[in-house]
């Protein structure tokens, strides 16, 4: 049976007034079939020591294991009051102002309110606002900053994107993406990143597909982590391939792979796999 046990770190706060913590733990198992175990939500639960939250797994797991805890609240006891408040609590002004911003950045891009750029994609085209794409990107804010046609005529042509997925990406700049809508349009918008270097809409896309690498999608996102210069999603690719043992599962798949992808990622490929079965 696997235990997990949740505790704080033993401090001077910690000892006398132990934190009060509402969660929801989750334990992944990756060996064969990807598995998710999620323990019921945990609320106002006190945690002194390792014997106040203890969740008892007997589904066998095997290989490498991801305890996930998604903490929902936490309170702690305020130096100032002496009563339990939510870390999270301060702020809430702040926090108000910019969920109330962002939706008016929102309504700026879906209400086509005093556009000033007209996107021109291959389906159709989109208005937007050169400042807000411009305080975004670096690249937006040179065409706009030089005598540039897209200056002169107000027109981005971004033919390469899909409608939905421009839509997408011009959502992630103002602020208003819908989560289905970022997972669906994940390596487009992983491209559109990286070519108007939008760094935390890369890291975002990064760290989303480092999430459910399977046998349909680990060449594909290989591909792209070598040609986007992710060294962490191409590292688990390769893990995933070789140490896991999955390429023999997609084994049609992966000839087809190494006859079209550049040769220094297949030399790369060819080293992870002489340096894995040096081991045996």
């Amino acid at each position: 049976m696997l235990y997990v046990k949740l505790y704080p770190e033993v401090s001077n706060i910690t000892r006398e007034n132990p934190p009060i913590a509402s969660f929801v733990a989750r334990v992944v198992s990756s060996a064969g079939e990807r598995k998710t175990l999620t323990h019921p939500e945990t609320s106002d639960k006190r945690l002194k020591t390792n014997e106040d939250f203890v969740w008892v797994l007997e589904v066998p797991l095997t290989g490498k294991l991801i305890i996930d805890i998604e903490f929902l609240d936490l309170k702690i006891l305020s130096k100032d009051s002496g009563e339990l408040c939510s870390i999270w609590a301060e702020g809430c002004a702040q926090k108000k102002s910019n969920a109330t911003a962002l939706a008016s950045l929102g309504r700026m891009l879906t209400e086509s309110i005093h556009t000033d750029i007209v996107i021109n994609i291959s389906e159709g085209s989109i208005s937007a606002h050169r400042a807000i794409l411009a305080a975004r990107s670096p690249v937006f804010y040179s065409m706009f900053s030089h005598d540039l046609k897209e200056k002169e005529l107000s027109t981005i042509n971004i033919p390469d994107m899909s409608f939905a997925a421009c839509q997408a990406f011009l959502s992630y700049i103002y602020g208003n993406i819908r989560h289905e809508d970022f997972l669906t349009h994940r390596l487009a918008l992983l491209q559109a990143a990286d070519k108007y270097d939008i760094a935390d809409l890369k890291e975002a896309c990064h760290e989303s597909l480092l999430d459910d690498i399977d046998t349909k999608n680990v060449l594909e996102r290989l591909q792209n982590a070598y040609l986007y210069q992710l060294p962490e999603l191409k590292a688990s690719c390769m893990r995933y391939l070789v140490k896991f043992g999955k390429i023999f599962d997609i084994r049609d798949d992966f000839n087809i792979f190494m006859q079209c992808a550049d040769r220094e990622l297949i030399s790369e490929v060819f080293h992870e796999i002489l340096n894995t079965w040096k081991g045996f």
